[in-house]
């Protein structure tokens, strides 16, 4: 029997993870956005509302970097049918990530307007289904690379900017990636949104 070293065994995980990112990425080109209307545009700041929105979830421990990747893999599986009966499911960008207590993260995948319970299949183990209400939410656009640090400057400026406009938040931040973690680099400015008060 033939040995085979672990360079070759590496190179060929090394490639299927290229492949897998690869494909992510094609698809995510052609992701769509949920329909909402700016109520307000000051600079890098929005104002937005959102009708409800369905959403797939689930939570995932660690650092956010680690939670985000393992959540984002987990629930694009069930987009693109790994693992059900059912056909792919459009990729609706941003994915929205929430700290959750006990050093965990809330993954969030947006579902395709038109699309309800009842069509979809059973989510796997580690995924349920939940709907946002409908919504305003302050917005800020984060350029550059996705940091901690740069996450918690950016989070405090839009809720100076919410108190600047006499309005009140109503839930804590969330990150807003349109760029998947598996692809290395940005593309687009990721966001962070705060709920308001109405």
């Amino acid at each position: 029997m033939a040995k085979i070293g672990w360079g070759k065994i590496l190179a060929g995980v090394a490639t299927a993870a290229a492949a897998g990112a690869a494909y992510v990425y094609f698809k995510q080109r052609a992701a769509r956005a949920p329909i909402h209307e700016t109520l307000a545009s000051d600079g890098p700041f929005e104002i937005r509302r959102y009708p409800a929105l369905l959403v797939i979830e689930t939570a995932q421990y660690g650092k956010r970097d680690r939670a985000l990747g393992n959540g984002f893999g987990l629930l694009a599986d069930y987009m693109f049918g790994e693992g059900r009966g059912g056909e792919e499911i459009p990729i609706t960008m941003p994915v929205l990530a929430g700290a959750l207590p006990g050093d965990a993260w809330r993954i969030r995948f947006l579902l395709p307007q038109g699309i309800d319970r009842e069509s979809l299949d059973p989510p796997g183990p580690g995924i349920s289904l939940a709907e946002i209400p409908a919504r305003e939410v302050a917005v800020i656009s984060v350029p550059g690379k996705p940091t901690d640090r740069l996450f918690a400057a950016k989070a405090d400026e839009l809720g100076r900017w919410i108190e600047g406009q006499g309005r009140r938040a109503a839930g804590d931040v969330e990150h807003a990636y349109y760029n998947s973690p598996l692809k290395p680099g940005t593309t687009l400015p990721n966001e962070l949104f705060i709920p308001l008060a109405t």
